[in-house]
């Protein structure tokens, strides 16, 4: 057994998990997992740089994941940071701050090793099982990009794509600097046809037609889950590895679009940093089924920073 700690920090929220690693089992067994929601990529889109407030809040989040590393006495630490940070001009302040609170420089990982990271995390439990045929389609929803992977039991294609449910709502969903409720017509169109292109290019080098079981990962996809089954609060175990059917996602979608602020917030299992971005991460989520053929996701709770456990343990 191994004692790792990995820490995802991307455009939308930072997670941390402390866990046991048991190499020969294959068998993760958690101590700490936890979310928070910092919006690290707060207009990164149209200014090209982290804004301090949002710097401020992930480095808060920091120094309490740093107590839950101590305190849990965690052998290695690992710290990834994927899509607000890659692009942005001051990174470097970025880096130095979580260098100061950690003890650890963020990787600040490409695209490819971001989609191997969530391919290895959502199906190291799903290899095997007679319910579910590969090859599998791994799609990653973020903030700030989406990660599609095919493979089997390894990565066979992966690509990064930078449509997000923050990146597509930052750009299309806000008028005068506030989200619209609900959003125009026009405006639905304009995500459309940025994920469309976005598929499009995807398809350029992966096979996504090809795979057999849909599985979708991060928060967008997990809420469209918890929303499905009508869950009086979020929870995990509940979400993990559940189905929800395209016709679903469908509805679901329809009515993120045409629902206001507070009908949103009003949702049990929502998280109050998902508002005004779960509608586009949603729809990002239906055109993939729709472009794919899917009748079904599967959904996992376990993505990029289970992968990121595995790499240390």
């Amino acid at each position: 057994m191994t004692r790792v700690a990995a820490i995802d920090c991307g455009t939308n929220s930072i997670r941390l998990l402390v866990a046991d690693a048991d190499p020969a089992t294959g068998e993760l067994t958690d101590l700490d997992r936890r979310m928070t929601i910092v919006r690290l990529g707060q207009g990164v889109d149209r200014t090209g740089r982290l804004a301090p407030e949002a710097l401020e809040r992930t480095f808060a989040a920091c120094r309490e994941y740093a107590e839950a590393v101590k305190a849990h006495g965690a052998e290695r630490l690992r710290f990834v940071a994927t899509s607000a940070s890659r692009d942005a001009e001051n990174r470097d302040e970025f880096v130095r701050g979580v260098l100061d609170i950690l003890g650890v420089e963020p990787e600040v990982i490409s695209g490819d090793q971001e989609a191997e990271f969530s391919f290895t995390g959502a199906t190291k439990e799903l290899t095997g099982r007679a319910d579910l045929e590969g090859p599998y389609l791994v799609v990653d929803i973020g903030g700030g990009s989406t990660e599609f992977v095919v493979g089997d039991d390894r990565v066979r294609a992966a690509r990064s794509v930078d449509v997000g449910c923050v990146r597509m709502t930052e750009r299309h969903l806000v008028r005068d600097g506030a989200v619209t409720d609900p959003p125009s017509e026009e405006q639905i169109a304009a995500v459309r046809a940025d994920v469309e292109a976005a598929l499009d290019l995807a398809e350029q080098s992966v096979p996504l037609r090809e795979a057999r079981t849909l599985v979708g990962l991060a928060g967008s996809v997990t809420t469209v889950s918890a929303i499905a089954q009508e869950l009086p609060e979020y929870d995990s175990a509940a979400i993990h590895h559940s189905r929800v059917s395209r016709d679903r996602v469908r509805e679901i979608t329809d009515w993120l679009l045409r629902s206001t602020h507070a009908e949103r917030a009003a949702v049990p299992a929502m998280h109050p940093g998902r508002v005004d971005v779960i509608a586009a991460g949603s729809l990002v989520l239906l055109a993939v089924m729709e472009r794919t053929g899917a009748e079904e996701v599967v959904v996992s709770e376990h993505d990029i920073l289970d992968g990121i456990a595995w790499s240390i343990a």
